[in-house]
């Protein structure tokens, strides 16, 4: 390897201990002879370890352990592996006392563990939702056999992009024997889809609009073709448990099934020709904004990357439903988001795109796109749901947007500082403030009153 990047072997050893660093002429050399992508070397392991590693000893069931931010950054910089461990274990802590009852607040730990012959084994429980997650996190949610085969079906059957609803009914009546028939609200009631194995036919409520019909037919396809690949991808990961297994399979059916009807080079071209044109692309590809939205998520094939981006949705009440963390974008575990963070103001203006500028606290900025999309209901009973979608990168990467390009994306001035949520931000006079930074000790003065409701030490 030495050999191959013209440096001393010597030398090779101690760049791999931390003792010299990587110069820029190297990092090209190892992309030139590695096929190695440089953003891979970019810290966003690091930096994410940082973050999940912070949330944690924000606990106050570590205030008294005298850790400074520079011991935390020390050990998520030696090894975010041993980050995320910590992590899985404060996690089983915080489900554990979830399962009994027991709130959030500070309990030792030894009353979690005299308890264990209670249970059937220590680790009671795990949300399945968050394995699943973590899964396609680690992934960077990218699952290039499955864009490869969903590619591959694509160019076989040679669909038309506006005609791809008439296309899947077609295959699936020639592949499978299958048709496909929509049927009214007052029999499916809540059901969206249903697969009639009795009489070979899938059922699709009416509520579903296009887009969502056509996807709930590449789903039903990836069910029929792909749960080979799709079980063999599972079980090379290291979840367990039934439930997080089949959370697991349907998220990789969905994934197939946005490739189908979004083909990777095609999109990926389509993207960059655009300028990364959001609702261009949902009419291109006849696609809903939420559907294209995360399809911007996934572009990570070698060779092929798109920029990298992270997805959030929320409710009206802040709940949080759906997040992929990529471009080094640290999301709170547990809990909501920041309110200066403008996704909040997309329910005000809906179906209009907003834009904006963040930074969070350790100084790393973003551009961010948010909009309101509309889940189906069912009637008067299940009324259909607005939430709101966001979209962001890097602001390194903002310059590829065509929402940016009226923005100064040097410039200082109109960046909004953001915390990751309220429990976790250390910002001071925060006039939106909503709780005290749980690892900060509040001030109380009877005489004095400043912007925020809280005013607690900052040191």
């Amino acid at each position: 390897m030495a050999e191959q990047l013209g440096i001393s072997a010597s030398y090779l050893n101690l760049v791999e201990r931390n003792q010299r660093p990587v110069s820029a002429q190297l990092l090209l050399k190892l992309a030139d002879g590695f096929d190695l992508d440089i953003r891979e070397l970019s810290g966003d392991d690091e930096a994410r370890a940082f973050a999940e590693l912070n949330e944690v000893f924000a606990d106050p069931l570590f205030q008294n352990a005298g850790l400074s931010r520079q011991d935390v950054q020390d050990v998520a910089a030696a090894s975010p592996s041993v980050a995320d461990a910590i992590r899985s274990l404060y996690q089983a802590y915080r489900e554990q006392l979830a399962g009994q009852g027991l709130g959030l607040g500070p309990v030792a730990p030894t009353d979690i563990i005299a308890d264990r012959d209670k249970s059937d084994h220590l680790d009671v429980m795990k949300f399945p939702v968050e394995e699943v997650r973590d899964y396609i996190h680690a992934n960077r949610n990218h699952f290039g056999e499955l864009d490869d085969a969903a590619e591959a079906l694509y160019d076989y059957r040679e669909f038309a992009q506006d005609e791809l609803y008439i296309g899947l009914r077609r295959h699936l009546d020639e592949a499978h024997g299958l048709s496909v028939k929509v049927m009214p609200v007052e029999v499916l009631g809540a059901t969206t889809r249903r697969f009639d194995r009795h009489s070979r036919r899938i059922l699709l409520s009416e509520v579903l609009d296009g887009p969502a019909r056509t996807f709930q037919l590449a789903y039903q396809i990836a069910y029929l073709e792909q749960a080979d690949l799709i079980e063999r991808t599972v079980k090379a990961s290291s979840l367990q448990g039934e439930e997080t297994l089949r959370l697991a399979r349907i998220s990789l059916a969905n994934y197939f099934a946005a490739a189908l009807i979004m083909p990777y080079s095609r999109f990926h071209a389509a993207a960059e020709d655009s300028g990364y044109d959001i609702e261009l692309l949902a009419r291109r590809f006849g696609t809903s904004f939420e559907q294209t939205c995360h399809r911007l998520t996934t572009l990570q094939r070698a060779g092929e990357r798109g920029i990298p981006f992270f997805l959030i949705r929320v409710d009206g009440a802040g709940n949080v439903s759906k997040r992929f963390a990529a471009a080094g974008f640290h999301f709170s575990r547990y809990g909501g988001t920041c309110p200066r963070w403008n996704l909040h103001d997309a329910f005000r203006t809906p179906g209009k795109i907003i834009t904006q500028i963040v930074q969070l606290p350790d100084d790393t900025t973003y551009f961010s796109i948010a909009r309101t999309v509309r889940r189906p209901g069912a009637g008067v009973l299940a009324p259909e749901q607005e939430l709101a979608v966001g979209l962001g990168c890097e602001i390194s990467e903002a310059s590829r947007l065509k929402y940016a390009r009226a923005y100064d994306l040097q410039a200082s001035e109109g960046v909004t500082p953001i915390g990751v949520n309220c429990r976790l931000c250390e910002r001071p006079d925060c006039a939106e403030r909503a709780f005290p930074p749980i690892n900060r000790k509040l001030i109380v003065d009877e005489q004095a009153r400043g912007l925020s409701s809280f005013t607690f030490q900052n040191v």
